[in-house]
Parts: structure tokens; sequence; C-alpha cells
């Protein structure tokens, strides 16, 4: 009887070691794919086409600005085209530990930027199909999540690893998220996302790549709420690494005046 249980004691120690080894495995995985690219900037002009049920698309042109701190990744978003949507301007910063601190700037409203809570991280961004929480999910932050290695598998020819990520707050937007990231490349190259009750309601897809001084860059991305059926294509018109940005852009005064 003790050899019993010394043995079953022995088993699940086995498979919770395995367990772990591969949770660690998914995490290094995923931190890979959203570390790959190293520059202390990037800045970027690109075209969202918004395409509603009836097959309509309307246009808008984004400006983006990032950049690395001593605190984390910074991200500022500014809307240029058409005149509806022209100024207003978004602030995302990484919070160590924490969900990523969020400010949006309204002209047509006026006054100060408003902070965007927790709370509003599902809400849609300026009309997208983009949520605000899925502006800033390429820097979100990996240990925030549970990360399992489902399988590895083709994704239109190309071997990727399957990973399951569980957001370990219960209060975010999405129960799980399953992505598919290249195994030769490490780009993140489709994600599907589910709501709170486990069903798949949107999808992302990397529609291009390109070299850009010598980084593969994400050029094409395309967001899907599938039972709307409408999608948010955003195409890379320009980007650059490296480039100066000042400090101040990261600011919420930046985001009131847009000036640096």
């Amino acid at each position: 009887m003790k050899k019993i249980i010394l043995f079953s004691i022995i088993c699940g120690f086995s498979i919770f070691s395995l367990q772990a080894q591969d949770a660690a495995n998914a995490l290094s995985i995923v931190r890979a794919s959203r570390d790959r690219i190293t520059a202390e900037t990037t800045s970027s002009r690109s075209r969202m086409l918004l395409q509603d049920r009836n097959g309509s698309v309307s246009e808008r042109l984004i400006d983006q600005y990032s950049k690395d701190g001593p605190r984390g990744h910074r991200t500022v978003i500014v809307f240029q085209e058409p005149a509806s949507v022209r100024g207003v301007r978004f602030l995302t910063m990484e919070n160590p530990g924490g969900a990523d601190d969020r400010w949006i700037y309204l002209p047509a409203l006026g006054g100060e930027p408003t902070r965007i809570g927790a709370a509003d991280g599902s809400r849609s961004f300026q009309g997208t199909d983009f949520s605000n929480d899925d502006i800033s999910s390429a820097s979100r932050n990996a240990d925030l999540d549970n990360h399992t290695l489902l399988r590895e598998e083709n994704l239109n020819g190309r071997a990727c690893y399957v990973i399951q990520s569980i957001p370990k707050d219960s209060s975010y937007q999405y129960s799980k998220m399953i992505q598919w990231i290249d195994k030769s490349n490490m780009v993140t190259m489709k994600v599907e996302l589910y709501n709170r009750a486990g069903t798949l309601i949107k999808l992302l897809e990397i529609l291009r790549l390109q070299e850009v001084q010598g980084r593969l860059s994400i050029m094409s991305t395309k967001m899907t709420t599938l039972a709307d059926n409408t999608s948010t294509t955003i195409n890379v018109e320009r980007m650059v690494y490296n480039d100066p940005i000042p400090e101040t852009v990261f600011t919420t005064q930046f985001l009131r005046t847009g000036r640096p």
C-alpha cells in the first residue's frame, strides 16, 4: 500500500511539473512575440477602413507615436481625418503589475482629457471594431494572463504555436484569447477573442508583413466583430523606428493642446 501511495504522489508531482513547464514555455513564447522588435521609438501613419454590416466603408487617418520608458511602453494616437474626428487624441501608458493607464481627449467636448477606467475597456474605440483594451493589447503585460500551449498547427502554410491566454483578472472583457504565433518569426498572426460567456465574438488577423529598417513589421491588421459582421482594417502607410519623440508627447497636456 505504501508503494502505491508513493507511486501516486510521484505521478502527481510529475504531471504538475510537466504542466508548470508547459505554462512557462507558453509564457516565454508570448513574451518573445510581444518583445520581438527592439526599438526605442516607433512613429507611423495609418489609414483605418471601417466596414459596416451593409458593406459600406468609411476611412480615418491616424498618426501613432510609441516610446519605451523607465516604467514601460507609452503610445499616443492622433486622429487627423475626417474633420468629424480630427484632434481626437488617445494616450496609453503601461503600468507595471497592473492594467494600463489611459486617457482620451475629445475636442468636441472641450475641457480636460478623460481618464479611461478599467470598466470602459470593452467600449468601442472611436466607433471602430477595436475596444479600448484592444488598442493597447499588443503591449499587454504577458504576466497578466495564464498561458497554455494548446498545440502546434499550420496557419496559411506557416507552422504556428497555438496558445490560450486566460486573464487573471476575471473582470477583464475577454474570458480567453487564443493566438496563433508563427514559429519562424514569432509574429502573432491571428487572435480569437471570447467574451465572458465563452463565446467567440471577435477575430484579429494580420494581413501583411513588411521589412522596415531591418525589422519584420505588421503593416495591415483586421479586426472583425462576428455577430455584427463589421470590421476595421488598419493599413500602415508609413513607419519609422528610432525617430526622436519628445517625452512631452506622452502627457495629458499634449492630449489637450496637440503640441509637444
